[in-house]
Protein backbone atom coordinates (compact mmCIF):
# COMPACT_ATOMS: atom_id res chain seq x y z
CA UNK A 1 0.00 0.00 0.00
CA UNK A 2 2.67 1.91 0.77
CA UNK A 3 5.14 1.36 -2.44
CA UNK A 4 3.89 4.93 -3.80
CA UNK A 5 6.41 6.60 -1.40
CA UNK A 6 8.95 5.05 -3.88
CA UNK A 7 7.69 6.78 -6.98
CA UNK A 8 9.66 10.26 -7.95
CA UNK A 9 7.29 12.84 -7.07
CA UNK A 10 7.50 11.42 -3.34
CA UNK A 11 11.20 11.11 -3.74
CA UNK A 12 11.30 14.78 -3.87
CA UNK A 13 8.67 15.31 -1.16
CA UNK A 14 10.55 13.12 1.26
CA UNK A 15 13.79 15.28 0.39
CA UNK A 16 12.21 18.38 1.35
CA UNK A 17 10.85 17.14 4.32
CA UNK A 18 14.37 15.31 5.46
CA UNK A 19 16.29 18.56 4.57
CA UNK A 20 13.53 21.02 6.32
CA UNK A 21 12.81 19.37 9.71
CA UNK A 22 17.12 19.57 10.54
CA UNK A 23 17.15 22.87 9.45
CA UNK A 24 14.76 24.40 11.45
CA UNK A 25 16.00 22.52 14.22
CA UNK A 26 19.35 23.69 13.74
CA UNK A 27 17.82 27.52 13.54
CA UNK A 28 15.89 27.25 16.40
CA UNK A 29 18.85 25.81 18.39
CA UNK A 30 21.00 29.00 17.53
CA UNK A 31 18.43 31.63 18.07
CA UNK A 32 18.02 29.64 21.92
CA UNK A 33 21.79 30.14 21.65
CA UNK A 34 21.73 33.60 21.22
CA UNK A 35 19.11 34.36 23.93
CA UNK A 36 20.89 31.88 26.38
CA UNK A 37 24.62 33.82 25.67
CA UNK A 38 22.41 37.33 26.45
CA UNK A 39 21.40 36.15 30.02
CA UNK A 40 24.52 34.98 30.80
CA UNK A 41 26.27 37.90 29.85
CA UNK A 42 23.47 39.73 31.94
CA UNK A 43 24.42 37.87 34.92
CA UNK A 44 27.94 38.63 34.55
CA UNK A 45 27.54 42.43 34.35
CA UNK A 46 25.04 42.64 37.51
CA UNK A 47 28.22 40.45 39.11
CA UNK A 48 31.27 42.24 38.13
CA UNK A 49 31.63 45.86 39.88
CA UNK A 50 30.11 49.13 38.46
CA UNK A 51 33.24 50.20 36.20
CA UNK A 52 33.18 53.40 36.95
CA UNK A 53 34.25 52.88 40.53
CA UNK A 54 37.36 50.93 39.11
CA UNK A 55 40.26 53.34 38.81
CA UNK A 56 41.28 54.53 35.29
CA UNK A 57 43.73 53.00 32.73
CA UNK A 58 45.57 54.58 29.99
CA UNK A 59 43.23 54.25 26.53
CA UNK A 60 45.69 51.97 24.60
CA UNK A 61 45.34 49.42 27.05
CA UNK A 62 41.48 49.43 27.23
CA UNK A 63 41.06 48.75 23.45
CA UNK A 64 39.38 47.12 21.66
CA UNK A 65 35.97 47.97 23.29
CA UNK A 66 34.13 44.52 24.39
CA UNK A 67 31.48 43.89 27.27
CA UNK A 68 34.08 43.96 29.66
CA UNK A 69 35.49 47.16 28.95
CA UNK A 70 33.37 49.26 28.00
CA UNK A 71 32.59 51.38 30.72
CA UNK A 72 35.62 51.40 32.14
CA UNK A 73 37.17 54.74 33.12
CA UNK A 74 39.92 55.52 30.45
CA UNK A 75 42.63 58.32 30.68
CA UNK A 76 43.77 60.39 27.51
CA UNK A 77 46.11 63.09 26.99
CA UNK A 78 46.17 65.94 24.04
CA UNK A 79 44.51 68.83 22.74
CA UNK A 80 40.97 69.58 21.99
CA UNK A 81 40.43 70.41 17.81
CA UNK A 82 37.10 70.34 15.63
CA UNK A 83 34.23 70.07 17.35
CA UNK A 84 30.61 68.40 16.49
CA UNK A 85 26.76 67.95 17.69
CA UNK A 86 24.62 65.23 18.09
CA UNK A 87 20.98 66.24 17.63
CA UNK A 88 18.29 64.18 18.78
CA UNK A 89 19.63 62.69 22.15
CA UNK A 90 17.43 62.96 25.42
CA UNK A 91 18.69 63.16 29.05
CA UNK A 92 16.20 62.75 31.46
CA UNK A 93 13.38 62.66 29.62
CA UNK A 94 14.13 65.75 27.66
CA UNK A 95 15.33 66.44 24.23
CA UNK A 96 18.65 68.02 23.35
CA UNK A 97 21.86 67.28 21.62
CA UNK A 98 25.33 65.94 22.74
CA UNK A 99 28.51 68.27 22.87
CA UNK A 100 31.36 65.89 20.93
CA UNK A 101 34.59 67.10 20.73
CA UNK A 102 37.72 65.35 18.81
CA UNK A 103 40.61 65.10 21.15
CA UNK A 104 43.78 64.68 19.25
CA UNK A 105 46.51 62.22 21.82
CA UNK A 106 50.44 63.35 21.47
CA UNK A 107 51.21 59.83 21.85
CA UNK A 108 49.59 58.46 18.68
CA UNK A 109 47.95 61.61 16.54
CA UNK A 110 44.98 60.14 16.58
CA UNK A 111 41.82 61.79 17.53
CA UNK A 112 39.28 60.45 20.25
CA UNK A 113 35.94 61.88 20.38
CA UNK A 114 35.08 62.78 23.66
CA UNK A 115 31.27 63.74 24.56
CA UNK A 116 31.94 66.78 26.60
CA UNK A 117 27.90 66.83 27.96
CA UNK A 118 24.48 67.23 27.17
CA UNK A 119 22.61 70.12 26.29
CA UNK A 120 18.54 71.07 25.70
CA UNK A 121 17.12 72.44 23.11
CA UNK A 122 17.78 72.63 18.78
CA UNK A 123 21.41 71.68 18.06
CA UNK A 124 22.50 75.02 16.29
CA UNK A 125 20.12 77.56 18.20
CA UNK A 126 21.96 77.33 21.53
CA UNK A 127 25.18 78.70 22.82
CA UNK A 128 27.37 75.63 23.63
CA UNK A 129 30.93 76.56 26.30
CA UNK A 130 34.08 76.56 24.15
CA UNK A 131 36.33 73.51 24.68
CA UNK A 132 39.42 74.28 26.91
CA UNK A 133 42.67 75.26 25.25
CA UNK A 134 45.87 74.01 25.35
CA UNK A 135 46.93 70.53 26.60
CA UNK A 136 44.27 68.98 28.51
CA UNK A 137 43.68 65.36 30.09
CA UNK A 138 40.87 63.87 30.48
CA UNK A 139 39.33 60.63 32.14
CA UNK A 140 35.93 59.38 30.88
CA UNK A 141 33.93 55.78 30.60
CA UNK A 142 35.13 54.28 27.17
CA UNK A 143 32.51 53.67 24.93
CA UNK A 144 32.22 51.55 21.20
CA UNK A 145 31.26 53.30 18.57
CA UNK A 146 27.75 53.32 17.82
CA UNK A 147 25.66 51.98 15.22
CA UNK A 148 22.62 52.72 13.44
CA UNK A 149 20.56 49.64 15.93
CA UNK A 150 22.59 52.26 18.90
CA UNK A 151 19.64 54.16 20.27
CA UNK A 152 18.92 58.21 19.67
CA UNK A 153 21.39 57.18 16.73
CA UNK A 154 20.20 59.42 13.00
CA UNK A 155 21.50 57.67 9.99
CA UNK A 156 19.13 59.09 7.25
CA UNK A 157 22.20 62.31 7.10
CA UNK A 158 20.90 65.55 5.71
CA UNK A 159 22.26 66.99 8.80
CA UNK A 160 23.70 70.55 8.70
CA UNK A 161 27.48 71.68 8.82
CA UNK A 162 28.75 70.47 12.09
CA UNK A 163 26.64 68.48 13.41
CA UNK A 164 26.63 64.44 13.50
CA UNK A 165 23.96 61.75 13.45
CA UNK A 166 26.00 59.15 14.99
CA UNK A 167 29.41 58.48 16.71
CA UNK A 168 31.61 56.27 15.31
CA UNK A 169 34.98 56.07 13.26
CA UNK A 170 32.91 55.89 10.10
CA UNK A 171 31.25 58.84 10.73
CA UNK A 172 33.95 60.95 11.19
CA UNK A 173 36.59 59.77 8.79
CA UNK A 174 34.73 61.97 6.34
CA UNK A 175 35.17 65.02 7.99
CA UNK A 176 37.93 65.04 9.33
CA UNK A 177 41.54 65.01 8.24
CA UNK A 178 43.19 62.91 10.88
CA UNK A 179 42.85 59.48 12.03
CA UNK A 180 39.86 58.36 14.36
CA UNK A 181 40.06 56.14 17.43
CA UNK A 182 37.60 53.22 16.98
CA UNK A 183 35.94 54.07 20.07
CA UNK A 184 34.89 57.43 22.26
CA UNK A 185 34.44 58.65 26.10
CA UNK A 186 32.00 60.44 27.69
CA UNK A 187 33.19 62.83 30.58
CA UNK A 188 31.46 61.65 34.20
CA UNK A 189 31.62 65.37 34.96
CA UNK A 190 31.35 68.27 32.26
CA UNK A 191 34.64 69.85 31.91
CA UNK A 192 33.06 72.58 29.32
CA UNK A 193 35.29 75.68 30.64
CA UNK A 194 32.85 77.87 31.59
CA UNK A 195 29.20 78.68 30.85
CA UNK A 196 27.05 81.94 29.36
CA UNK A 197 24.52 81.30 31.70
CA UNK A 198 23.10 78.98 34.17
CA UNK A 199 21.03 77.00 31.05
CA UNK A 200 24.32 76.52 28.84
CA UNK A 201 26.15 74.21 31.60
CA UNK A 202 26.81 70.88 29.99
CA UNK A 203 25.52 68.00 31.40
CA UNK A 204 27.27 64.58 32.27
CA UNK A 205 26.22 61.79 29.66
CA UNK A 206 25.76 58.58 31.87
CA UNK A 207 27.51 55.55 30.10
CA UNK A 208 25.44 53.25 28.10
CA UNK A 209 25.31 48.90 28.90
CA UNK A 210 27.16 47.60 26.48
CA UNK A 211 24.95 45.98 23.37
CA UNK A 212 23.72 42.56 23.93
CA UNK A 213 24.46 42.61 26.82
CA UNK A 214 21.18 42.82 28.73
CA UNK A 215 17.69 41.25 28.75
CA UNK A 216 16.49 44.03 26.22
CA UNK A 217 13.71 43.57 23.64
CA UNK A 218 16.40 41.48 21.35
CA UNK A 219 16.93 38.85 23.79
CA UNK A 220 12.94 37.86 23.86
CA UNK A 221 12.99 38.29 20.30
CA UNK A 222 15.46 35.20 19.94
CA UNK A 223 13.53 33.61 22.24
CA UNK A 224 10.53 33.88 20.41
CA UNK A 225 12.22 33.13 17.14
CA UNK A 226 12.88 29.86 18.88
CA UNK A 227 9.36 28.99 18.99
CA UNK A 228 8.78 29.57 15.47
CA UNK A 229 11.29 27.65 14.35
CA UNK A 230 10.31 24.77 16.28
CA UNK A 231 7.05 24.78 15.33
CA UNK A 232 7.65 25.37 11.56
CA UNK A 233 9.38 21.66 12.23
CA UNK A 234 6.62 20.35 13.32
CA UNK A 235 4.67 21.67 10.56
CA UNK A 236 6.32 20.35 7.92
CA UNK A 237 6.30 16.97 10.00
CA UNK A 238 2.86 17.22 10.28
CA UNK A 239 2.06 17.89 6.74
CA UNK A 240 4.36 15.03 5.52
CA UNK A 241 2.18 12.73 7.23
CA UNK A 242 -1.14 13.59 6.34
CA UNK A 243 0.00 13.53 2.88
CA UNK A 244 0.91 10.44 3.03
CA UNK A 245 -1.93 8.98 4.59
CA UNK A 246 -4.11 10.92 2.01
CA UNK A 247 -2.29 8.90 -0.21
CA UNK A 248 -2.81 5.51 1.60
CA UNK A 249 -6.36 6.13 1.33
CA UNK A 250 -6.72 6.78 -1.96
CA UNK A 251 -4.88 3.88 -3.19
CA UNK A 252 -6.88 1.87 -1.06
CA UNK A 253 -9.80 2.59 -2.72
CA UNK A 254 -8.50 2.16 -6.10
CA UNK A 255 -7.42 -1.80 -4.95
CA UNK A 256 -11.43 -1.90 -3.79
CA UNK A 257 -12.53 -1.02 -6.48
CA UNK A 258 -14.20 2.21 -5.60
CA UNK A 259 -12.70 4.46 -7.63
CA UNK A 260 -10.88 3.95 -10.89
CA UNK A 261 -7.27 4.47 -11.22
CA UNK A 262 -7.81 7.99 -12.75
CA UNK A 263 -8.90 8.72 -9.06
CA UNK A 264 -12.72 9.76 -11.04
CA UNK A 265 -15.90 8.32 -9.26
CA UNK A 266 -17.73 6.19 -11.71
CA UNK A 267 -21.43 6.28 -12.75
CA UNK A 268 -22.28 2.99 -11.11
CA UNK A 269 -20.23 0.65 -12.93
CA UNK A 270 -19.85 0.19 -17.10
CA UNK A 271 -22.83 1.78 -18.07
CA UNK A 272 -24.03 -1.72 -20.35
CA UNK A 273 -27.12 -2.04 -21.31
CA UNK A 274 -28.23 -5.00 -23.18
CA UNK A 275 -31.44 -5.05 -25.35
CA UNK A 276 -33.91 -7.63 -24.44
CA UNK A 277 -35.56 -10.29 -27.41
CA UNK A 278 -38.80 -11.25 -27.82
CA UNK A 279 -38.83 -14.30 -25.64
CA UNK A 280 -38.69 -12.07 -22.54
CA UNK A 281 -35.00 -11.36 -21.91
CA UNK A 282 -34.35 -8.91 -18.96
CA UNK A 283 -32.86 -5.58 -20.05
CA UNK A 284 -30.08 -4.95 -17.96
CA UNK A 285 -28.67 -0.97 -17.05
CA UNK A 286 -25.12 -1.45 -15.82
CA UNK A 287 -26.06 -4.51 -14.06
CA UNK A 288 -28.31 -2.84 -11.37
CA UNK A 289 -31.56 -1.81 -12.77
CA UNK A 290 -34.21 -4.18 -14.92
CA UNK A 291 -35.93 -2.67 -17.41
CA UNK A 292 -39.58 -3.52 -16.25
CA UNK A 293 -39.29 -7.18 -17.78
CA UNK A 294 -39.89 -8.24 -21.07
CA UNK A 295 -40.86 -6.10 -23.58
CA UNK A 296 -42.87 -7.64 -26.42
CA UNK A 297 -42.89 -5.44 -29.50
CA UNK A 298 -45.22 -6.01 -32.85
CA UNK A 299 -42.21 -5.58 -35.50
CA UNK A 300 -44.90 -4.94 -38.20
CA UNK A 301 -48.20 -6.23 -39.96
CA UNK A 302 -47.66 -8.77 -42.61
CA UNK A 303 -50.58 -9.54 -45.12
CA UNK A 304 -50.93 -12.95 -46.35
CA UNK A 305 -52.35 -13.54 -49.71
CA UNK A 306 -52.13 -10.10 -51.39
CA UNK A 307 -54.66 -8.51 -49.43
CA UNK A 308 -57.23 -11.65 -49.85
CA UNK A 309 -60.17 -10.86 -52.12
CA UNK A 310 -62.85 -12.91 -50.17
CA UNK A 311 -61.10 -11.55 -47.15
CA UNK A 312 -62.86 -12.90 -44.57
CA UNK A 313 -60.30 -15.50 -42.77
CA UNK A 314 -57.15 -13.98 -44.94
CA UNK A 315 -55.43 -14.81 -41.82
CA UNK A 316 -52.72 -11.85 -41.19
CA UNK A 317 -49.77 -12.52 -39.40
CA UNK A 318 -48.49 -10.88 -36.44
CA UNK A 319 -45.03 -11.43 -35.86
CA UNK A 320 -43.18 -10.57 -32.72
CA UNK A 321 -39.94 -8.49 -34.05
CA UNK A 322 -36.81 -9.03 -32.28
CA UNK A 323 -36.96 -5.08 -31.45
CA UNK A 324 -34.35 -4.02 -29.02
CA UNK A 325 -34.95 -1.64 -26.10
CA UNK A 326 -33.25 0.53 -24.41
CA UNK A 327 -32.81 1.44 -20.91
CA UNK A 328 -31.86 4.64 -21.20
CA UNK A 329 -34.83 5.48 -18.72
CA UNK A 330 -37.43 3.44 -19.11
CA UNK A 331 -39.56 6.15 -21.39
CA UNK A 332 -38.27 4.37 -24.90
CA UNK A 333 -39.18 0.63 -24.15
CA UNK A 334 -42.43 1.82 -23.47
CA UNK A 335 -43.21 3.84 -26.34
CA UNK A 336 -42.32 1.16 -28.42
CA UNK A 337 -45.00 -0.90 -26.58
CA UNK A 338 -46.87 0.97 -27.36
CA UNK A 339 -46.79 1.93 -30.95
CA UNK A 340 -46.52 -1.93 -31.25
CA UNK A 341 -50.35 -2.61 -29.69
CA UNK A 342 -52.03 0.39 -32.08
CA UNK A 343 -50.05 -1.20 -34.94
CA UNK A 344 -51.68 -4.62 -34.33
CA UNK A 345 -54.82 -3.26 -33.68
CA UNK A 346 -54.83 -1.42 -36.90
CA UNK A 347 -53.52 -4.53 -39.00
CA UNK A 348 -56.36 -6.64 -37.72
CA UNK A 349 -59.34 -3.45 -38.71
CA UNK A 350 -57.69 -3.66 -42.06
CA UNK A 351 -57.89 -7.33 -42.51
CA UNK A 352 -61.75 -7.62 -41.41
CA UNK A 353 -62.70 -4.94 -43.42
Amino acid sequence: MYRFLLTPRWWGINLFVVLAIPFCVFMGTWQLGRFEDRVQSHEQATKQPDPSTRAAEPLDELLPVDKVTSGRPAVATGTYADQFLVPGRELDDRRGFYVLTLLRTEDSGKALPVVRGWLPGTAGSVPVPAAPEGEVTVTGDLQASENIHSNGVDARGGLPEGQLGMISAASLVNLVDYDVYDAWITLPEAQAGGAAGPDDTLKPVPAAAPQGSGLDLKAFQNLGYTGEWFVFAGFVLFMWFRLVRREAETARDVALGLVPEDGEPGDGGAGEVRGASGDGEVAEAGGAAEAGGAVEVAGGVEGGGAGGAGGADGGAVVEVGAGVGEAGGGSDASGAAVQGSQGSKTAGTWHSS
